[in-house]
């Protein structure tokens, strides 16, 4: 009996220390949070049907551009953009995936851009770049985010 007594006032003292510990506070924890969060990056980058088996970040987002390049060029290259404006080699198009998948195209022209009509480009392209394959939207943390990319846009010449 002697031993349980001096064994329970051994753990009266010990346990004194849980008592005495800082509880973080949830501000503290959630700034902690907030700051550890890359938020320039995601997790996993959008991508299409065709490059769902890839399973490499770096590789599936390459994938995902080429495609998107090459399925933007096939829809400009019906139209007469190239013949109205032989001296646009290249249009940049910023493409931005919402969450619910859907897509949205602003072409990006320089801010000294008096050579050509750059409403009227804007409308063939607006025109041309619909009807794309489902695109499933990047995530981050599990959530599907939007993003924004800039594709440069190689406008072939007619022959």
């Amino acid at each position: 009996m002697k031993q349980f007594s001096f064994f329970l006032v051994f753990l009266f003292f010990n346990s004194c220390q849980y008592f005495g510990k800082q509880i973080p506070s949830e501000k503290d924890l959630l700034q902690k949070e907030l700051k550890s969060i890359n938020w320039k990056e995601v997790d996993e980058y959008p991508t299409v049907a065709n490059c769902e088996a890839i399973s490499d970040k770096k590789e599936r987002q390459k994938c995902f551009f080429d495609v998107m390049a090459q399925l933007i060029q096939e829809k400009l290259n019906i139209d007469s953009l190239s013949i109205l404006y032989p001296e646009l080699d290249t249009v940049e198009v910023k493409v931005t995936v919402f969450p619910n998948s859907k897509i949205k195209f602003e072409p990006q022209f320089p801010k000294d851009s008096v050579a050509y009509d750059t409403i009227k480009i804007d409308s063939i392209l607006k025109a041309r770049l619909i009807d794309f394959p489902k695109v499933n939207p990047a995530i981050k943390r599990g959530v599907p985010v939007k993003t924004q990319f800039i594709l440069p846009v190689i406008i072939k010449a007619k022959e």
